[in-house]
C-alpha cells in the first residue's frame, strides 16, 4: 500500500485502466499505479489527464497535486470541503484578532529560528567552525527579540533577520567543494543549491497543507505571512517550523554525501533579470534538476518523512509525515480553545 506517489516523466499522459492508473509516454507504458492505498498523487512536471482521470480521482478522494519541474506549486485538485463550520469560524475570528495572531506568529517564528539555531550549533561542534558558532550565538541574541516583540511589523523585522543571520553562514554546512551558496535567492532560484531548498520546501508545505485540508483549516488564513489571493498563509506559516529540521538537512546530507553532484543540473546563461511572466520564467529559468537526480531527491525525502521520531507533546513514536499532521491538529485545537496556545514543533534531539 503506497501513501503518495510522485509521477516524474516529462511529456508523459495517465489513462485509467480498471481500478489503476497507467503513466503512459509515446505507445509505451513506464508506470502503472494500483489505486488500492493510494492518498496523494504528485504530478511534477508537464502531465495531462483525461476527463475519466479526473473522475476516477475524485471518486477515490485522491489528492492530486501538480508541481513544476522546478518544485514551485502549480494547483491542487480540491475535494469536497471539509464540514467543521465551527472550527474554521473559530479560527476566523481568532486569526482576526491583533493580540491572538500575533501570539501565533510569535510562537511560530520563535520554533522556526530555535531550529536553525540547533542545526547551526551541531554544525558548529561537528567541523569545528568558529564562523558558524558565532552566527549561533546571534541567533540566540535574536530568539529574545522575537520574544519581546510587540507588533505584527516588528516580529517580522526580527524574523528577516535571524534569517538573514542563518543564511550568512549556510555556505559553512556545504562540505562539497563543488557547491557554493552566496545567499537564499528563488523565483527564480539562481544556483544549485537554491534549487534544491526551494524544492524541498515546496514539497514540505504541500506537506503542511495536505494535513491543514484533513483538519478542516482554511489554508488561506494565516497570522504571519499576511493575506494573499491565493497564497496559503497558514501553509505558509506552520512549515516554517520544519524548515531547518526537515528541509536543510536533507538538501545538506544529499550535497556533502555526494549523492548530487553539480552535473545534475541544467544550467542556462545569460540570466534574464526580469521575466514577463510565470510562463517566460519556466523557460528561461538558470538551473534546474535534471529528471535523473529529480527522481533520486524525491525517493529520498520519502524515505525521510518515513522516519520516526518521539512526538515531543505525546511521547510516541511517529513518522515525520504524521508528526506534521499532529502538529497541525493542535494547532486547530489551540483555535478553539485559546487557553491552550499552539506549540510548535522545536528539534531538541
Amino acid at each position: 500500500m503506497m501513501e503518495a506517489l510522485y509521477v516524474l516523466e516529462p511529456g508523459c499522459y495517465i489513462r485509467k485502466d480498471g481500478d489503476s492508473l497507467r503513466v503512459v509516454k509515446g505507445s509505451v507504458t513506464v508506470k502503472r499505479i494500483p489505486a488500492q492505498g493510494l492518498r496523494r498523487l504528485m504530478l511534477v512536471g508537464y502531465v495531462s489527464l483525461s476527463g475519466a482521470v479526473l473522475d476516477f480521482l475524485i471518486r477515490r478522494r485522491i489528492e492530486t497535486v501538480f508541481i513544476t519541474p522546478t518544485g514551485r506549486y502549480r494547483a491542487r485538485l480540491l475535494l469536497n470541503e471539509h464540514r467543521h463550520v465551527a472550527l474554521r469560524k473559530a479560527q476566523y475570528l481568532q486569526l482576526s484578532r491583533k493580540e491572538d495572531a500575533l501570539r501565533a506568529a510569535r510562537s511560530i517564528v520563535r520554533a522556526k529560528a530555535a531550529n536553525m539555531h540547533r542545526l547551526l550549533l551541531l554544525r558548529a561542534r561537528q567541523h569545528d567552525d568558529n564562523e558558524i558558532r558565532v552566527a549561533a550565538a546571534r541567533l540566540k541574541t535574536a530568539l529574545a527579540g522575537i520574544d519581546r516583540a510587540g507588533d505584527m511589523e516588528s516580529l517580522r523585522g526580527h524574523e528577516g533577520l535571524s534569517t538573514r543571520i542563518y543564511y550568512q553562514v549556510f555556505g559553512h554546512l556545504i562540505r562539497n567543494d563543488a557547491f557554493s551558496f552566496n545567499g537564499r535567492n528563488r523565483r527564480p532560484p539562481l544556483d544549485p543549491v537554491n534549487a534544491l531548498l526551494s524544492f524541498v520546501y515546496t514539497l514540505l508545505t504541500n506537506e503542511v497543507l495536505s494535513a491543514i485540508n484533513v483538519c478542516g483549516l482554511d489554508p488561506y488564513m494565516g497570522s504571519l505571512h499576511e493575506i494573499s489571493y491565493g497564497r496559503p498563509s497558514l501553509a505558509c506559516d506552520l512549515v516554517e517550523e520544519y524548515r531547518a529540521f526537515l528541509g536543510d538537512r536533507l538538501v545538506l546530507a544529499l550535497i556533502n554525501r555526494r549523492m548530487i553532484g553539480v552535473h545534475d543540473f541544467i544550467y542556462r546563461q545569460p540570466v534574464p533579470k526580469t521575466f514577463v511572466d510565470e510562463t517566460e520564467m519556466k523557460q528561461k529559468r538558470p538551473v534546474e534538476m535534471k529528471p535523473a537526480v529529480c527522481r533520486t531527491f524525491i525517493a529520498s525525502y520519502e524515505e525521510m518523512m518515513a522516519r520516526k521520531i518521539t512526538d515531543p507533546h505525546s511521547g510516541q513514536q511517529t513518522a515525520y509525515r504524521f508528526l506534521i499532521l499532529n502538529q497541525v491538529r493542535r494547532f486547530a485545537e489551540s483555535l478553539e480553545n485559546p487557553a491552550a496556545p499552539y506549540i510548535p514543533f522545536e528539534w531538541k534531539g
